[in-house]
């Protein structure tokens, strides 16, 4: 069995690799080795290769970005997933792939399930979303995992930049008024995995992947910068240093959603697993970034 895992070296396609080993040969191409926004590329690869499970952890992810460059976030995060999903519906593989909190509007303050509308704000948004229904309306046999606020150990993420921060700044301006889960790289691989041990005709669809319990981004700050204080890093910031702005005061080309509450019980329930809080996953992954050195 071969599992072709797409943006290998992501966050969440490094992760991917290591945990799905299990479930045959890993094949995970480079940026050099394939292009994904070619689609005959990718024809040619998936014939040469002939997965019998597709996951797609690529994507264009930079949000701002995306709005300059609207046909390349089509490509990448539109495109290729209904190429990939078209593959698997003939070829009767399995796909997984990952959506986003952006498809959301972020109206309100209420949790949303998988079955609340839709309303992104955003190019990256839009054409995410239309990723989703592509593969939804491609008859493949699928999961699709929408997560939020994704970070891990390896990686450009928000955990990074504010520990960098956090060594030459006393104080600091975050955002408080965007609420969600920061959900790590590894969780989101560790989930796959169990899914996909447990894949059948009756559990296909769509998913809420994200840790339990949400915060803003000045919340979040805090709490790196607390736990990474108690983990023995050198910092020139305090948690008590950070205030919090509202988005108003941090303009973007892209809008945020506010609101990116998820409810996470169907993902729960079928899958027979109770997902950790977001606390303790940023536990786990500042442990693991002292181990390699670099806390």
């Amino acid at each position: 069995m071969t599992v072709l895992i797409t943006g290998g070296t992501g966050q969440v396609g490094f992760e991917l690799q290591r945990t799905l080993a299990v479930f045959g040969d890993i094949v995970a191409p480079t940026p050099e080795e394939l292009d994904l926004a070619d689609a005959s590329a990718v024809e040619r690869f998936l014939e040469q290769t002939h997965p019998t499970i597709v996951v797609n952890a690529a994507a264009y992810t930079a949000v701002d970005k995306a709005e300059e460059e609207p046909e390349l976030a089509q490509a990448l995060n539109a495109d290729l997933p209904a190429q990939l999903a078209n593959y698997c519906a003939r070829q009767s593989a399995w796909l997984v792939h990952y959506s986003t909190d952006y498809v959301y509007d972020g109206a309100g303050e209420s949790f949303r399930t998988e079955d609340h509308p839709v309303n992104p704000l955003s190019v990256y948004g839009k054409t995410k979303l239309a990723g989703d229904n592509a593969i939804e309306a491609s008859g493949a046999q699928h999961f699709i995992f929408r997560t939020s606020w994704v970070y891990g150990a390896r990686g450009h993420n928000f955990v990074k930049t504010m520990l960098r921060l956090g060594e030459s700044k006393s104080e600091l301006n975050v955002v408080n008024d965007q609420i969600g889960a920061p959900t790590t790289a590894r969780l989101i691989a560790q989930v796959t995995s169990q899914a996909l041990a447990q894949r059948n005709a009756a559990n296909i669809g769509l998913y809420h992947l994200v840790c339990r319990e949400t915060c803003n981004w000045q919340g979040f700050a805090q709490a790196i910068f607390q736990q990474a204080s108690e983990l023995g890093k050198a910092l020139a910031i305090t948690p008590q240093a950070v205030a919090g702005i509202p988005t108003s005061d941090y303009p973007t080309p892209a809008k945020r959603p506010l609101n990116s509450r998820l409810i996470v019980s169907k993902l729960e329930e079928t899958f027979k697993l109770k997902l950790p809080t977001w606390q303790s996953q940023l536990q786990q992954v500042l442990e693991e970034m002292q181990s390699y050195g670099v806390l």
